[in-house]
């Protein structure tokens, strides 16, 4: 399956998005509002159907409980998820299931553009694994992210580190998940980038 995007998680967006624009060439735009978990994000397409999202605490929105991917009381930037991207989602999670691993419920999401356009589409979030597994998307009659993201930069490659890759890659098989597992000290989710400024790694 086609990688649909990778989560990069920081403490503050406007911070980011010009540290990343130092770094990688090309300026992230602003994506939207996650209305309800008090997260905004800004976009970079990395491919026609894969980008790269940046993702913060929104702070003019109230604070949830809890916000997604772990980047509550986050210091500094981290890849801390992605998706892959699927047409009939409902049959990738019985795929899945049939070889042993259960993605989770299928849930609604949307988020507000600055333009006040509402984009929708289908996920799963897995209750059972860390988030260097991934979960399925679905973008249904929404136009797909990457189209109207910034272009200039290619994941050449996502790879991931983890104490024990047998064990680990074995999840990523039941999803159908085609990335490499090295060995790790502590697990991490790798992307290799290619753009105006030359070859990066963003982890």
């Amino acid at each position: 399956m086609l990688a649909d995007h990778i989560i990069y998680a920081v403490p503050d967006l406007a911070v980011a998005v010009a540290d990343l624009q130092a770094r990688l060439g090309i300026r992230a735009q602003a994506g939207g509002k996650h209305v309800g978990l008090g997260t905004h994000n800004a976009l970079l397409a990395l491919g026609p159907r894969t980008y790269l999202e940046i993702i913060a605490p929104d702070p003019d929105q109230p604070a949830p409980p809890v916000r997604p991917f772990g980047i509550e009381g986050i210091t500094c930037g981290k890849l801390v998820g992605w998706a892959l991207a699927c047409d009939d989602i409902d049959h990738a999670v019985a795929e899945a299931r049939s070889h042993g691993y259960d993605p989770g419920a299928v849930v609604d999401g949307h988020r507000v553009e600055p333009s006040g356009t509402v984009l929708r589409w289908r996920a799963t979030r897995s209750e059972q694994a860390d988030d260097l597994i991934p979960f399925f998307i679905c973008w249904g009659g929404t136009e797909h992210p990457a189209r109207s993201a910034p272009p200039g930069l290619i994941l050449n490659s996502l790879q991931i580190e983890h104490p024990d890759p047998p064990s680990f890659g074995s999840l990523l098989m039941a999803i159908g998940a085609n990335v490499e597992v090295r060995q790790g000290q502590a697990p991490a989710l790798v992307a290799y980038l290619s753009g105006p400024n030359g070859s990066k790694v963003l982890r």
